[in-house]
């Protein structure tokens, strides 16, 4: 889908492996765990953006693990920010500059301005601040929220992003009550979306799928305007499973239906990756028992905790007005009106549609 853009080109879609950038810019040093997947997030960003860039990093696992003892693994320059703070961040930083370049003190040069966050950073007490960064169009700057589904820089406490039944150290199963936490995960990349028509670009993606990833940073860095990216990063500590796995959790989130991929470019939603294989049918979904089982932190669950995870997963890809995106359904009774509102759409002139 072409799309206008704001930047200079100087970023083009990776076409395959062969086309990614060799500079690493996220490099050895960092005091992440093994087998961590937010920090292969954080080199597959960089290695998108390029050295003409500059990281904010909200608290959490990405700011404490990479700037241990006075050192850090980036490249480009980095500032922290409070746990809270990445929209304020991003829409401070990217004013700045602006300003800068405007009286002269700076070269008037495309820079990217990227804030990171955790899901309870971003989702939970940084969401505000997101929402507001995101109306405000006039400033260029670029949100991910690195999701590995807990507080995993303390020890792993429940967040909004915590799946259904998951044990946490907030959350933990016990013989009176199998299951402490039972609410659903957060549509975090859905509601931004929604809830923010003038942010040209969305989306959610997954570090096991680094080109679909590394394509969106760009993306969302050249079309201008504030931006939003959220992954999905498998964590062995907090999900309980042995480091070696991360990328296979990854693809097994994906290809169960429960962690869609999609971007929403200019208020138009598109599936990518192996989503829009599984939306098409050319690929089958594999039962969620296939992802659960792998990780220690469900291996609480019983019979009916996997139907009932499953049973949700296939309304949202059966039920839901976009399979795994737009959690809202149409009423039978209007099934009709939705169906006069597509055929008028598609029958309108062209000029018409781009108008």
């Amino acid at each position: 889908m072409a799309v206008e853009t704001h930047g200079t080109g100087t970023l083009p879609p990776i076409k395959g492996v062969k086309d990614v950038p060799y500079d690493e810019l996220f490099v050895s040093g960092h005091r992440t765990c093994q087998g961590c997947e937010s920090a292969l997030v954080m080199r597959h960003m960089v290695k998108a953006s390029g050295p003409r860039t500059i990281v904010l990093g909200s608290t959490g696992c990405m700011y404490v693990a990479n700037t241990t003892y006075y050192t850090t693994p980036w490249v480009v320059p980095w500032m922290h920010t409070q746990l809270g703070a990445s929209g304020s961040a991003a829409l401070g930083t990217a004013a700045g500059l602006k300003v800068l370049m405007r009286k002269g003190k700076i070269k008037d040069e495309k820079i990217n301005v990227i804030a990171f966050c955790g899901d309870g950073g971003g989702a939970d007490m940084g969401i505000g601040a997101i929402s507001a960064t995101l109306t405000h169009k006039d400033y260029n700057s670029l949100i991910l929220l690195y999701d590995n589904e807990s507080y995993a820089n303390t020890d792993i406490q429940l967040s909004s992003q915590t799946p259904y039944g998951a044990v946490t150290t907030f959350s933990p199963s016990g013989t009176e009550k199998r299951l402490m936490h039972t609410r659903w995960k957060k549509n975090m990349p859905g509601m931004m979306a929604a809830g923010h028509p003038e942010s040209r670009y969305i989306a959610a993606g997954c570090a096991a799928y680094a080109v679909d990833l590394m394509n969106k940073i760009r993306k969302a860095l050249e079309i201008g305007g504030p931006t939003f990216v959220h992954t999905l990063d498998p964590c062995p500590k907090g999900w309980d499973y042995h480091p070696q796995y991360s990328q296979e959790l990854g693809h097994l989130a994906v290809e169960s239906g429960i962690w869609p991929l999609y971007e929403v470019v200019d208020g138009v939603c598109n599936l990518t990756g192996p989503t829009r294989q599984i939306a098409e049918g050319r690929k089958k979904r594999k039962p969620v028992y296939e992802y659960l089982k792998r990780q220690g932190r469900f291996a609480h669950f019983a019979d009916e905790d996997v139907e009932h995870f499953q049973a949700t997963v296939d309304k949202m890809w059966t039920e839901w007005l976009v399979p795994g995106v737009i959690p809202f359904t149409v009423p039978q009774k209007d099934q009709a009106i939705l169906k006069v509102q597509k055929k008028a759409l598609h029958e309108q002139p062209v000029a018409q549609k781009s108008a």
